[in-house]
């Protein structure tokens, strides 16, 4: 009896201290240059909650734990390894997904040889149960679109909000079936396994059918928010358990993955309703076509312009991470500032295809935190800058969110790239941002399109200021 109270001190004292840690983590995550530590903390207090888990003996053997910690580490390396910063948004997006299946799993194996527990419980096991399944399934539907598997476009088809509220009625009523458990519904005999089983396919199609009609544009959204959902399903999971760290662990990140998101839906001007219930509403078109003449400019000539120049702000988007442009970023930086230029970098909430994407991306680099300013304080003097370098963003430099109320985008706050006094544009080609939408920065007069690689546009100017 002794040594069992022990046992349990420990274990809710280790859970006490992990959690602790989850919280000082997540503190540290609030700021770049404390993010590291942050996120050491985190994955520390995540180790401790596994180690003495495996204390108690209501679980499966510690060789089969070792055997998945093992292989779940060996996976972790290779990804951080292995992954390129361009596939990273798609990699977050299915790591939403693994917690979600995570969860869907607790709750189908909390229930499946058994379901004679209290209403409380089987409750909790079908809310995990069912955000786990939308958010694996939300997310696969995610990654598929941000790596291109399937158009990052809107899909919708006739009658699909029909559909969707069927099939909310559906579940709602499976939901009913599984925690009251009739063995007699119209006079039909009903097995329990049918209802869980059932209920795990409603779950996913429900994630299939949300995320879907959802475009490329509301993506950051999109990935915050099933982050939030993989917290949600695992505090849910937590309760079926009666886990105390699960409980807390995913509750954190469940607010934390609201609270960003409602942060990226502000940055885009989009109540989280819009987003979230797209497919329940009637789609709506824009046939906008913006005209005007592009002015190109070579790598050459710009150099002239930036020579010149006393101020340069920088705003990266994803198509940086692309051309991988931003170590030679960094070495234009530091030329121009050699000559006696200051060089800023104004970074948009949505910059890129998930929250803090550019943030990482110049931390790459080695570009300093102090350098990188958001949208509001770099909005505020940007008129004031020689030249504004838009190094692969569109839709988050788009004046159209201001001049154009017929445009998808309109009122969605915007880095003001067109007020500066002279604009470069590096880009490919005339293609559409993520979000599909034309870009009437482009055609403005104090605008120049530098067409190319990024990286090889700026490896032209640095052999320019070079020489």
């Amino acid at each position: 009896m002794i040594e069992t109270t022990t046992t349990d001190l420990i274990i809710n004292f280790s859970y006490v201290l992990a959690a602790a840690l989850f919280i000082f983590g997540l503190k540290l995550l609030g700021h770049p240059s404390s993010a590291r530590k942050g996120n050491f903390l985190s994955a520390v207090a995540m180790l401790i909650a596994i180690v003495v888990t495996m204390f108690d003996n209501n679980i499966v053997s510690f060789q089969i734990i070792a055997i998945a910690m093992l292989a779940g580490s060996i996976l972790g390396v290779f990804a951080a390894r292995m992954v390129a910063m361009t596939a990273m948004p798609e990699m977050v997006s299915l790591l939403n997904g693994i917690g979600g299946l995570a969860s869907l799993f607790v709750a189908w194996a909390t229930v499946a040889g058994t379901s004679d527990y209290g209403v409380f419980t089987m409750v909790v096991t079908f809310l995990a149960l069912l955000i786990g399944g939308v958010t694996f399934s939300g997310s696969l539907i995610a990654w598929a679109k941000l790596s291109e598997r399937i158009t990052g476009r809107s899909v919708t088809f006739s009658g699909q909000v029909v559909f969707n509220s069927v099939l909310v009625l559906v579940i709602i009523f499976a939901a009913y079936l599984f925690v009251a458990q009739p063995a007699m519904v119209a006079g039909i005999n009903i097995d329990f396994n049918v209802v869980l089983y059932t209920a795990m396919a409603l779950a996913l199609l429900f994630g299939i059918m949300l995320v879907l009609p959802i475009g490329g544009a509301d993506m950051p959204v999109v990935i915050s928010l099933l982050n939030s959902y993989s917290g949600l399903a695992a505090c849910a999971a937590g309760f079926a358990l009666h886990n105390n760290i699960l409980i807390v662990a995913g509750s954190l990140v469940g607010a934390s993955g609201i609270i960003l998101t409602n942060i990226m839906c502000k940055a885009m001007n989009r109540s989280l309703s819009n987003v979230l219930f797209s497919g329940f509403m009637p789609a709506t078109k824009t046939d906008m076509v913006i005209e005007g003449e592009v002015k190109p400019l070579s790598a050459d000539d710009a150099y002239y312009v930036l020579e010149a120049a006393q101020s340069v702000v920088v705003i990266p988007g994803y198509g940086m991470a692309v051309a991988q442009a931003q170590h030679a970023m960094k070495e234009l930086q530091q030329l121009l500032e050699e000559n006696g230029a200051e060089v800023a970098y104004a970074i948009h909430p949505v910059a890129g295809r998930m929250p803090g994407h550019m943030n990482v991306l110049l931390a790459e680099a080695d570009v300093s935190y102090e350098q990188l300013f958001e949208m509001d304080e770099i909005n505020k003097r940007i008129q004031n800058f020689d030249v504004a370098m838009v190094i692969g963003a569109n839709d988050v430099v788009n004046p159209a969110a201001r001049e154009m109320k017929g445009s998808p985008i309109y009122g969605m706050p915007v880095i003001n790239a067109d007020l500066a006094k002279n604009v470069f544009v590096l880009k490919r080609g005339m293609a559409s941002g993520f979000a599909g939408i034309d870009n009437p920065l482009f055609f403005k007069p104090n605008c120049r399109m530098i067409f190319g690689d990024a990286k090889e546009t700026l490896g032209s100017m640095i052999r320019q200021f070079s020489d």
